[in-house]
């Protein structure tokens, strides 16, 4: 048996969740919507800025990573933290979640990462990412014990601004299909979809049996407009493609076949962690031997739920969702 049925790998990110009118976000020279990377002063200052801050221990795949644990599965997740006050409420965090954390906090160089993040009123979030000692992941952050027995491997996008993130991509990938394991991505932004678009390709095109992405990422990775262009060439190299579309039906490519699952539209209260809890339930749906379209029914339940609330994490027993739906 494996040691874990997930293990994602990622930045370790302290999530900091505020709400902010659009007027507050044109003060500040926030852009709306995006995710934006900024320097440790500027960190300080928008942290200072936050009314009734709400911390919880995030990162994309950390993220995706505690919903897949609360439906059940054993999970870890990989990143690397400052020995310094958010360092240790992160790592105490996961542990109290029941998410096994491998790496302990260090005495490193970097603060702790941290993302200072504003909801506007009508959901829409804008991401403020401090890229602490959660970048600075390399191969020698991830032990290869953690794959014994397979599992699924899940790696996250924004770790790919640096080589040593890129190499341990490779190395965890290989070492989870040496053990019979599998392996995903999320592409994480269309910013690093165009940042590192020839890692991406190389990385979905040898080395992941699924990939995840919304429309914006796709076109942006393949450098087109025609969303099923982009999907074509993913699904002739990857085996499994899954793309969320804000609002509109999920499609899911897979050896030839296409799947389209449609969504319940809503304004959401906060859309922050709605990609990652829809990775949670699609993903937990494989591990779990469901087909593709029961899987991405579970992704679609979970996105839904997040973004009925403010924080990227669910709040509610999904797993008794599933079963109501039919789909366990």
């Amino acid at each position: 048996m494996s040691q874990f049925d997930v293990i994602g790998i990622g930045n370790a990110i302290v999530d900091v969740i505020s709400t902010a009118p659009d007027t507050f976000l044109d003060q500040m020279g926030i852009e709306k919507g995006i995710m934006q990377l900024i320097e440790r002063d500027r960190a300080e200052l928008l942290y200072a800025a936050m009314d009734g801050r709400v911390e919880t221990p995030g990162g994309s795949v950390a993220n995706t990573i505690a919903g897949i644990g609360a439906l059940g599965l054993k999970t870890a997740f990989i990143g690397k933290v400052k020995d310094d006050a958010l360092g240790q409420f992160y790592a105490d965090a996961l542990a109290q979640s029941g998410t096994a954390f491998p790496n302990p906090p260090k005495g490193v160089d970097l603060p702790t990462s941290r993302s200072m993040i504003f909801v506007s009123p009508d959901g829409e979030r804008s991401m403020n990412t401090y890229l602490g000692a959660g970048a600075d992941l390399s191969s020698q952050d991830v032990p290869e014990n953690v794959f014994a027995g397979g599992g699924l491997l899940f790696l996250e996008g924004y770790l790919f601004d640096k080589d040593e993130g890129k190499t341990a991509f490779s190395e965890a990938a290989k070492d989870m299909k040496a053990a019979g394991g599998r392996a995903a991505i999320t592409l994480s932004d269309p910013f690093c979809a165009d940042r590192h678009r020839r890692d991406f390709q190389r990385l979905i095109a040898e080395d992941m049996d699924i990939a995840i992405g919304n429309d914006q990422e796709w076109m942006t990775l393949y450098e087109t407009d025609d969303l099923k262009a982009a999907l074509t060439k993913a699904a002739a190299v990857c085996d499994i493609v899954a793309c969320t579309r804000s609002g509109e039906p999920v499609w899911v490519w897979a050896n030839g076949a296409q799947i389209e699952v449609p969504v319940k539209t809503i304004t959401p209260v906060d859309a922050t962690g709605a990609g990652d809890q829809f990775a949670a339930g699609f993903l937990y749906g494989l591990s779990t031997g469901k087909d593709l379209e029961a899987a991405a029914k579970m992704g679609v339940i979970c996105a839904h739920e997040v973004i009925g609330h403010i924080g990227p994490r669910p709040e509610v027993d999904l797993l008794a969702v599933f079963q109501d739906q039919g789909l366990v």
